[in-house]
């Protein structure tokens, strides 16, 4: 079996000390120092392979992902109706299998019945048979600070799980990486009802 196909942008050049940042790719520094001296040799170019090559590859990917995600999130958010409060939320939810389902705040004249932008896309999800998630992204038009879930969010998407990844961005791109468990600590979900089923049956009430 040969090796994996991997485009030119993710090969490691050790010869100088490259840095790259954007909002689409992932920011490396390349050094000497990072990089495994064993590979193939082609002329004044080596081709590092192995297990700090691969991790780097991975990490770069990963990267990439989550700014796309982020990114779908801003777009999201431009679609936000939100007569009444002005506050525009969009958000970008990455399945199990790698599809994004997005949505944005929908308010309503009669206020509590206004679906925010989490669980617009979460509902999207779950309509078309998706249960496990691996990240959300979340998006507003806050500078000043990154935007957070209401509490209601929160409980939403602990119903999904609580280890998954929750991005918490400005319009800028910049953003924060935590997960459901830690935006909702000491949470209840499905599997606490399941807890007390074996209790009733146990104690036989």
């Amino acid at each position: 079996m040969g090796w994996p196909h991997i485009p030119e942008s993710l090969y490691c050049w050790p010869s100088t000390t490259h840095t790259h940042t954007s909002t689409d790719t992932c920011a490396h520094t390349h050094t000497h120092t990072h990089i495994r001296t064993q590979g193939m040799d082609m002329g004044d170019t080596q081709i590092i392979v192995g297990e700090d090559r691969a991790a780097r590859i991975l990490s770069c990917s990963l990267q990439e992902g989550i700014n796309g995600l982020v990114s779908k999130s801003l777009e999201a958010k431009e679609f936000a109706y939100c007569p009444y409060s002005k506050f525009r939320v969009g958000a970008a939810l990455l399945a199990h299998d790698g599809t994004i389902f997005t949505g944005c705040n929908v308010e309503n004249a009669c206020y509590n019945l206004g679906v925010c932008a989490e669980r617009n896309a979460i509902s999207k999800a779950v309509s078309e048979g998706y249960r496990t998630f691996k990240a959300i992204a979340i998006a507003s038009d806050l500078n000043e600070q990154f935007i957070s879930p209401c509490g209601g969010c929160r409980q939403f998407m602990r119903e999904f799980g609580t280890h998954w990844k929750v991005f918490l961005s400005k319009p800028d791109g910049s953003y924060v990486e935590m997960t459901v468990d830690e935006l909702l600590p000491v949470s209840f979900g499905p599997e606490d009802l399941k807890k007390k089923k074996v209790f009733t049956i146990q104690n036989g009430y």
